[in-house]
């Protein structure tokens, strides 16, 4: 009991900082909107590059308000919750949400479009069968890739290096997170097309550390892999760190985000390519569609979709 109530004392804690800035900005009474920013683990390098440039373009722009913030880890689906309804005491005009569970969140995104709130899901996807048992509608609007046709792309990338009968390995994302579902589902096409063996699919949560561990076992497993393909960046950084111990430097692994770290792996030869998704302008795109659902141009319905490349040693050179 003790150890529950200190954690909600700890969430609030971190908490606090935004809680006074947006009441800040609303006893201003400039009449600017204050937007929400929730992301999620802030461990990640992808969100860090979001986080910073949000925050970047709210201070150019000048004409919103902007409250960041990020979960612990890809795992700390409490503090979302948490953020959410935060946002909806201080009254907050729009939320921007990428859900680290995309049943889980629905449920506070409710809560704050009945509270009078406007919400944009962005990045990943909120599961349809939960919005439409929530009352809400299933092509609620998403702003964000197309994570399938990326994770094929760069798989397909892994298959034409590796040639038919190379043997593969899946490292996945967050099981809640339905753009870990889309990835793997991408990953499994270009397995298909190539003729690839898949000898395993395992998650490590988005994360280094996990996906560290989980690479050296399977290494064990099957020293006969030829190629990883991991669902995020932060996860590949832990695989290279895991092949590199056992001297590995055979195996060939693409990834998905492009966050700064692995430039230098792919010019290295550490990375045989990644999935460049741009954090910031994802950001930015949500943040003016939901101006313009706050102005009345727009219906919160659909999908804008965001651009995807692929990142290999000429995409860096």
């Amino acid at each position: 009991m003790r150890k529950s109530i200190m954690a909600v004392l700890i969430c609030m804690a971190l908490l606090v900082p935004s809680v006074l800035s947006a009441k800040g900005a609303q006893e201003e009474g400039d009449g600017k909107p204050v937007v929400g920013l929730i992301m999620k683990s802030l461990a990640n390098e992808f969100f860090m590059s979001m986080d910073a440039g949000a925050k970047a373009y709210a201070e150019k722009d000048s004409t919103f308000k902007l409250i960041t913030m990020g979960m612990n880890s890809e795992t700390d689906f409490d503090t979302q919750v948490n953020a959410i309804d935060s946002l909806i005491t201080q009254g907050v005009d729009l939320i921007v949400l990428a859900p680290a569970d995309s049943a889980g969140m629905v449920a506070p995104v409710k809560r704050a479009i009945d509270a009078g709130v406007t919400v944009i899901n962005f990045d990943v996807t909120l599961d349809k069968g939960a919005l439409k048992a929530a009352g809400l509608p299933e092509e609620f609007l998403f702003v964000g890739p197309n994570n399938t046709d990326g994770a094929e792309m760069v798989g397909n990338y892994l298959g034409e290096t590796l040639g038919a009968g190379g043997k593969v390995i899946i490292i996945e994302g967050n099981p809640g997170a339905d753009n870990a579902g889309q990835r793997k589902d991408g990953f499994e096409k270009a397995i298909a097309t190539h003729g690839l063996e898949l000898l395993a699919s395992n998650t490590a949560h988005w994360e280094t550390e996990e996906a560290n561990t989980l690479m050296t076992n399977l290494l064990t497993k099957y020293p006969e892999v030829n190629g990883v393909m991991c669902a995020n960046d932060s996860m590949a950084l832990g695989v290279v760190r895991a092949l590199e111990a056992a001297g590995r430097g055979d195996v060939q692994v693409v990834g998905f985000d492009n966050i700064p770290a692995v430039k230098d792996l792919v010019l290295n030869d550490k990375m045989l390519a990644t999935v460049h998704m741009d954090g910031p302008d994802m950001a930015i795109a949500a943040f003016n569609a939901g101006f313009e659902i706050l102005s009345g141009k727009r219906e919160n319905l659909g999908w804008e979709q965001t651009p995807l490349v692929l990142a290999d040693k000429a995409f860096f050179e």
